[in-house]
């Protein structure tokens, strides 16, 4: 068995099984009669009954193009994920693997399961030489899309009669994702099926890839970074805001993250000629926070090109608003939660409430945030290093992604962050401001060592 997340005690973790014990076939029976009721991550649409199910699986060890990997909480089996093998006759679909029918059963969701089966999954295909893992999904399993598209799964296509269930039609996603940085040819089969799987090596040792989200912080129309939040203390890089967009996109980086200081303390979009000069050079997704406090500024922003609106202090103040906008605009919502020593700072980080970030992470969570932007105010600008064990300690206890801010310094602690993610497999990706300004760390080695 391999088994990346993998620790003792009660600890969520994920594996490959080859064989299963009489209580795993009723755990794993349990956990997929759940997830059919819950009304998706199996092909069936209604429970076939106990004596179907476990011919089922039983049949499926035996089937030497299918692997079956599980996930378990406090050691019973709660939900499971199959990759699935060419036959030996298409060789021309040598290089490509399939994943299918991965579900968490709901009564075990929260825990980050599914990241973990997916991550167990993809490496063990990665590391057997496929080139190409594919999978398709219903329009209806949003929380599954959104778990693909975190793990940069793209989609390449959509089939409009692809499943029938609840008496409609509904559409069908279908995506891809490439898993070796270089083109080489394998085999249909690389293993046997009774060989056992090796080690990942490097991905095992350190981490899934994570997102580099360059950081354009806006001041007075000019580009800034400041120490520990203080406004009066700001070091200007940049007077041409569109210019630096296009600096980070042709450095290769995928997205961009922009912060509206001034309106983060007026409360209102307060650099708005800098986020439009932005948003008309770039060709990648930006996501914008500050001073976003009501429907119709988000509705603006979204509808002017951002891709992403994150919400601060507004999620301590208002959460009725933050699920509004999630209801609103699915997917595009993201809570940003900047907090000193756990506690929760509003109003560009001006205030401290006595709200831990990890119960408003759970809130935020609830209301449908697409993920969580986790600040500790203390080491932005500082350069001393990302606070790992507040960030893989929130990731841990959410389902959706978190990603990382405050404190890089040098391509040393995006290695540490990317390490984290072996046992955190909800960190996302890093918020990167003054280290790529002042040249400490190098846009190319920095997307090298997250890729």
């Amino acid at each position: 068995m391999s088994g990346i997340g993998r620790s003792t005690g009660d600890q969520p973790r994920s594996e490959r099984v080859q064989s299963l014990t009489e209580d795993d076939i009723q755990a794993l029976c349990e956990a997929t009669d759940a997830a059919i009721l819950d009304g998706g991550g199996f092909g069936w649409l209604n429970v076939p009954g106990r004596q179907a199910m476990e011919r089922y699986f039983r049949g499926l060890l035996m089937v030497p193009e299918r692997m079956l990997f599980v996930a378990r909480l406090d050691g019973i089996i709660v939900g499971a994920a199959q990759l699935v093998r060419p036959p030996r006759n298409n060789e021309a679909q040598a290089m490509s693997a399939t994943l299918m029918h991965l579900y968490v059963a709901p009564y075990a969701r929260g825990h980050g399961l599914g990241r973990l089966l997916l991550l167990e999954a993809e490496q063990c295909a990665r590391a057997m030489g496929y080139q190409i893992l594919n999978l398709d999904v219903r329009e209806t399993q949003e929380a599954a899309i959104r778990l693909f598209r975190t793990f940069g799964f793209y989609q390449w296509g959509t089939h409009p009669s692809y499943a029938r269930a609840d008496g409609r039609t509904m559409r069908g996603l279908f995506f891809t994702k490439r898993l070796q940085d270089n083109e080489r040819v394998v085999p249909a089969h690389p293993q046997a099926a009774s060989v056992p799987i090796p080690a990942t090596g490097p991905a095992s040792v350190t981490g899934h890839s994570l997102t580099l989200y360059p950081a354009i912080d806006l001041k007075d129309g000019a580009c800034v970074r400041l120490r520990r939040g203080e406004m009066d203390d700001a070091t200007v890089y940049s007077d041409d805001p569109g210019a630096q967009a296009r600096a980070w996109i042709a450095a290769g980086c995928g997205w961009l993250h922009v912060v509206d200081l001034n309106g983060a303390f007026a409360g209102r979009s307060a650099n708005r000629a800098a986020i439009e000069a932005i948003i008309a050079n770039a060709t990648v997704p930006v996501q914008l926070g500050g001073g976003l406090r009501d429907l119709d500024s988000i509705e603006r922003w979204l509808a002017a090109g951002i891709t992403r609106v994150i919400l601060g202090s507004v999620a301590v103040k208002n959460p009725e608003l933050v699920r509004s906008a999630c209801r609103a605009f699915p997917g595009r919502i993201v809570a940003g939660i900047d907090a000193r020593s756990g506690q929760v700072a509003t109003e560009g980080w001006a205030e401290t409430s006595d709200m831990r970030a990890i119960d408003l992470g759970r809130r935020m969570e609830d209301v449908g945030v697409a993920a969580i932007i986790f600040t500790e105010i203390s080491r932005d600008g500082m350069l001393t290093g990302i606070d790992i064990p507040q960030t893989a300690e929130l990731a841990d206890s959410l389902s959706i992604p978190v990603i990382a801010s405050g404190g890089v310094g040098d391509v040393e602690h995006l290695r540490a962050l990317r390490a984290a993610t072996v046992t955190a497999p909800g960190i996302e990706g890093v918020i990167v401001g003054r280290a790529l300004y002042d040249g400490r760390v190098d846009p190319a080695d920095a997307l090298r060592i997250l890729s």
